[in-house]
């Protein structure tokens, strides 16, 4: 997907729909990173709607979202499944432009993921990071971390091996956790390497895709080599 502005500034509204049909199967990344520019005081907007027919799988993988201090911005992320379907998804987001020293210490996010199956909730996610100094040092906020990312596997049962075998793979890597879902599994990162955070993502993608159907996981060529 590409989004031709290169970026997204205060009052921007995106908005995507996403439809699978029956039975397919779709990888859908972006071509960059997407960067979130300061704030003139109007917030940003991104709502993405998914809706993934019977027996179709969804692997939605952008690139990571880069929120520049003193930046405004909501994303919200709905997904509704029908019976057989499933969705993978991930959030990458990097807090501050790191290379340049600057941290997140004045402007709001906000982002939200719902995936329902038949109007029924099976994952709901809200997070928000109001960017103040606390917030940014806090260990129940950032901790000085400027990445922090989500990985979530849902529509599907799965097994407590599996959640066992993506926490070995995260094992060296310290702010990371696995949680299993009723439907699903879910991951978390805190730290301060975006190619860190994915390639732990992608290992584990490449173990949920061996598991349920027999494919390995086949990064692509837009994404820069790691």
């Amino acid at each position: 997907m590409l989004h031709t502005a290169g970026g997204v500034v205060g009052g921007d509204l995106l908005s995507t729909d996403i439809q699978l049909q029956a039975r397919s199967h779709v990888v859908l990344t972006t071509a960059s990173a997407n960067k979130i520019y300061r704030s003139n005081g109007r917030e940003a907007r991104q709502t993405i709607q998914i809706r993934v027919e019977p027996d179709a799988i969804l692997e939605w993988l952008p690139q990571e979202t880069i929120v520049f201090n003193q930046a405004i911005y909501r994303q919200d992320l709905t997904v509704e499944l029908s019976p057989g379907a499933s969705w993978l998804g991930w959030e990458i987001t990097r807090f501050g432009r790191s290379a340049r020293g600057e941290t997140f210490v004045a402007g709001d996010w906000r982002s939200q993921t719902q995936v329902y199956r038949q109007g029924r909730p099976l994952w709901i996610d809200r997070q928000w990071l109001p960017g103040c100094p606390d917030t940014w040092h806090s260990p129940h906020g950032l901790a000085g971390c400027p990445v922090v990312g989500s990985f979530a596997w849902v529509g599907q049962a799965v097994t407590t091996e599996l959640v066992a075998q993506a926490r070995t793979l995260g094992q060296n890597q310290q702010g990371t956790g696995v949680t299993r879902l009723q439907q699903g599994m879910l991951c978390r990162y805190r730290g301060h390497s975006s190619r860190e955070a994915r390639q732990w993502f992608t290992q584990v993608w490449n173990l949920i895709r061996q598991a349920a159907w027999n494919r390995r996981a086949c990064p692509p060529r837009v994404w820069q080599i790691f």
